[in-house]
């Protein structure tokens, strides 16, 4: 699988971003499925933007994004649902968990849909990740730092060709965000995918084969 941009800039930051170099706005990349991508991105600049327009959630930019070929915006809401059922997955810098919904409950919705990970192995991921405890909790009533573990176990829960994500790690302290990386890494080449991580420094959290500033 292969993600290409051309030329993209979000229509309400071009004025801003018109005014500096980047390595990601208004250029052409292509990025394949089995490389690991770390996009540097100081406060301002898009990173949360450049995430929900790959992922299809925002529409206001110039260019094009492609996946496969496949135009993004030409896409149908039942083939943008397959994408992101199969294609790409996504670690949202808010978490955008079910706060009324447990733990375990948050976990369910995406594992069921595709099956791929046994309910054993989710487990164990908590585990894992420090919150095996924390299952019958309701989402809201943990930390920022349990949300955040989550979200990331959330993601892995499905088959993916790209793991999208934006600040993963930024409510964790250094050893939780190490098990984290670790965790994602794994299950990263179980799927021989690739990954894009935008974060406001510039990081090693992964083997990076390409590093832009946004």
């Amino acid at each position: 699988m292969q993600l290409k941009i051309e030329q993209l800039i979000p229509v309400p930051l071009r004025e801003k971003l018109n005014q500096k170099h980047s390595d990601v706005w208004l250029q052409n990349l292509l990025i394949e499925s089995t490389e690991y991508i770390g996009v540097q991105a100081p406060s301002g600049t898009g990173k949360t933007t450049l995430i929900h327009c790959l992922y299809g959630l925002r529409h206001d930019y110039d260019g094009a994004i492609f996946w496969d070929n496949k135009n993004l915006r030409n896409l149908s809401g039942e083939e943008i649902a397959e994408l992101r059922k199969g294609k790409a997955s996504v670690i949202f810098q808010d978490m955008r968990l079910f706060p009324d919904l447990t733990a375990w409950e948050n976990l369910e919705l995406k594992r069921t849909l595709t099956n791929t990970v046994s309910e054993k192995e989710a487990a164990e991921w908590m585990n894992r990740l420090g919150i095996g405890d924390k299952m019958m909790a309701l989402a809201y009533t943990l930390s920022y730092g349990e949300q955040q573990r989550l979200a990331i176990i959330r993601s892995l829960l499905q088959p993916f060709s790209f793991l999208l994500m934006d600040e993963p790690f930024s409510h964790l302290d250094h050893q939780n965000t190490i098990l984290a990386s670790q965790l994602i890494l794994e299950v990263v080449k179980k799927n021989n995918a690739g990954l894009l991580l935008a974060d406001l420094d510039e990081n090693e959290f992964f083997p990076y084969h390409k590093t832009y500033l946004l």
